[in-house]
């Protein structure tokens, strides 16, 4: 496939999004796993409240609530509900890492709301495949802390590379249970996408698997967030990750890893965390073909497992 083919405007990520193949109860398919664009908390910025001045304000234009990412969002939330019809969500995030702390990136600026409810069953069944792979893992309590995430607050719940996005898909309360999983703290590949292919039994068990990051995300460089002014290394490697994740399953793997080494990477990726989560989705979908739904510079959402 050729760069030219990947689907950057509403009417093509549209179609992107109605191909994609629908499952039925008890047709043996398994659902398709995701990794998405998760966006910044500008996603949901009050449109009535000016922007702070500088780098920041700059970003509304590309990932504020009117901004392209937005409206992909509203769509791939409509669409993976009316054609899975999940039970539940299991989703991975760049903000929270094993260790158990989430990454403090923002102040407070937002006042927002956004409930959701969890399933025990669903999270010890994560657990359970989880260790049969041999990874370590336990569950949460209710109360234990995550970090402040830019929340405000040191306490438990959903970080915002979770319910920033969520809450542009569906409101202001999630359609269905979700269960967040840390990614592997290494942010090692190979050891995100092990983490991914100890889950992929979720998917044949009605369980949506999503891993939300960012294919762009530095805050050295701000020109790199658009390739009206990302420098030519950058914007080749948000191009290069297109074409690895739609390799033949049989070649992706060592193509996507290769990712990391690709001299463009560094510059758009200073730390790991925003792009390992697209490890944990292919991994989780290796069985399968790829495609990309959305290909804008920096904020892609790729589906495996088709």
């Amino acid at each position: 496939m050729t760069t030219s083919a990947y689907p950057t405007t509403k009417d093509e990520w549209q179609k992107a999004l109605s191909d994609l193949p629908e499952i039925k109860e008890g047709d043996g398919k398994k659902i398709p796993a995701f990794f998405f664009a998760h966006g910044s908390p500008m996603l949901i910025w009050p449109k009535n409240k000016a922007p702070r001045p500088g780098p920041f304000g700059d970003m509304l234009k590309y990932q504020g609530p009117e901004s392209p990412l937005a409206d992909f969002l509203k769509d791939f939330g409509k669409v993976i509900l009316e054609k899975y019809n999940p039970k539940a969500i299991v989703v991975f995030s760049a903000h929270w890492e094993e260790s158990g702390d989430m990454l403090d990136q923002f102040l407070k600026f937002y006042e927002v709301t956004f409930s959701s409810k969890g399933d025990s069953d669903v999270a010890r069944r994560v657990v359970d495949l989880l260790q049969k792979s041999g990874i370590q893992s336990r569950l949460t309590t209710g109360k234990e802390p995550r970090g402040r995430d830019g929340r405000g607050f040191n306490g438990p719940g959903l970080d915002h590379g979770v319910f920033v996005p969520f809450r542009v898909m569906w409101g202001d309360k999630a359609p269905l249970p979700v269960i967040q999983v840390s990614i592997d703290e290494s942010l090692r590949p190979e050891r995100e996408w092990a983490l991914g292919k100890a889950v992929d039994a979720l998917r044949s068990e009605g369980i949506l698997i999503l891993s939300g990051g960012l294919t762009i995300h530095t805050f050295q460089d701000f020109t790199a967030w658009t390739d009206k002014t990302a420098s030519p290394e950058v914007v080749a490697f948000s191009k290069a990750i297109l074409d690895a994740c739609s390799q033949p399953k049989e070649s992706r793997k060592a193509a996507m890893e290769a990712l990391t080494r690709h001299p463009g990477f560094r510059r758009s990726h200073p730390r790991e965390e925003h792009f390992v989560p697209i490890y944990v989705a292919a991994g989780a979908g290796e069985d399968g073909e790829a495609k990309v739904l959305n290909g804008v510079h920096g904020t892609a959402t790729v589906a495996f497992g088709l």
